[in-house]
């Protein structure tokens, strides 16, 4: 099982690694909508998802596997996340491959994480009532059930979301097509980690790092780690599998290097090495506890949920988005063009 899972992260690696989907530059671009290659992917990937997974469903091959509506970890989750991930300029899974690739901010940003979500695994029974009310698991196949209308609709999102990502391909400034090849492939290859026969979840990334966390520091008797230990070990070999993917074909391709400041970085917050090494921790580490504080990250909700059309994941991709976006509106404006 183990070797599976780390083939699957391979897998999952090199198809971001192919479209540079974990690049500071390509997710950063997002943020100040400069390069929308991260969402026509996931937009791709979402649409051509919900056909094979309602196929897979339908056969008995898969099942879903639904996070809960948690009202206010969706809400502040979200907005956190978002701010985390323009921030740091990248998402939980992005960050071994480009770690992989040399990234040196990606690592920093990793210890950020490493440290947000062992924090996150200390103080939630503290935080617990902040994060309600939970509405338990929604999703337009629990309203409609597994009916004709359910699957007329499913497949009318599908259309939607695959139509919408070929219309942001239109508006974008970045015009390369490889997101199309990398957001089919993302389609396939969570609909295989579904898969029931194999490890009959969804493919997600932050559930890792608190769950590390807590065990570099042996802080793993509270009732969070248990919660998450089966997950969190799952996507950790999973991780590590992308991590070697991106190291491999960045040392065969001879593309390692050691980089701490990236371009958009240097454009519009300067070249102070202090400076991103900070920003790097910050952002790491608000990224995992938002994502946690929601239950899950780009990959394991927008992503997967999205395949589902699971009403928490929608809704956490809303706010993942207006954080994403004020933030870097707001954090990439003050600097602009100057180097200091």
């Amino acid at each position: 099982m183990m070797i599976m899972i780390f083939v699957l992260g391979i897998l999952f690696g090199l198809t971001l690694q192919y479209a540079s989907l974990n690049k500071f530059n390509v997710i950063s671009g997002l943020a100040i909508l400069e390069n929308l290659s991260v969402v026509k992917a996931i937009a791709l990937a979402i649409g051509v998802g919900i056909i094979l997974l309602n196929f897979e469903i339908a056969f008995g091959f898969a099942s879903f596997h639904i996070k809960p509506f948690v009202v206010g970890g969706l809400i502040l989750g979200g907005l956190i996340f978002g701010m985390g991930m323009a921030i740091l300029g990248y998402c939980p899974g992005t960050l071994a491959i480009s770690l992989g690739e040399g990234s040196i901010d990606a690592l920093i940003g990793i210890i950020g994480g490493l440290s947000g979500g062992l924090i996150y695994s200390l103080v939630l029974p503290f935080i617990q009532p902040i994060l309600g009310p939970d509405l338990g698991a929604l999703s337009l196949n629990t309203t409609l059930g597994s009916t004709t209308m359910y699957y007329i609709l499913s497949s009318i999102f599908a259309i939607v979301f695959i139509a919408a990502s070929f219309w942001l391909q239109k508006v974008d400034k970045v015009k390369g097509k490889k997101w199309i090849f990398s957001g089919i492939v993302l389609a396939i290859l969570n609909s295989i980690v579904f898969s029931s026969v194999l490890t009959n979840r969804p493919i997600g990334a932050s559930t890792a790092f608190p769950y590390v966390g807590d065990l570099l520091l042996g802080l793993t008797h509270n009732n969070y780690f248990t919660k998450i230990e089966s997950a969190g070990n799952w996507e950790m070999i999973f991780l590590a599998g992308a991590f070697i993917a991106a190291l491999s074909i960045s040392v065969i391709k001879k593309d390692f290097k050691l980089v701490l400041i990236h371009d958009n970085w240097r454009r519009y917050k300067g070249d102070s090495k202090l400076k991103r090494i900070i920003w790097s921790f910050v952002g790491g580490f608000i990224l995992i506890f938002g994502a946690r504080m929601a239950g899950g990250c780009t990959s394991g909700h927008i992503l997967s949920g999205g395949m589902q059309l699971a009403y928490s994941s929608l809704f956490f991709a809303v706010f993942t988005f207006v954080g994403l976006l004020v933030t870097g509106k707001l954090f990439y404006k003050s600097n602009l063009n100057k180097n200091s």
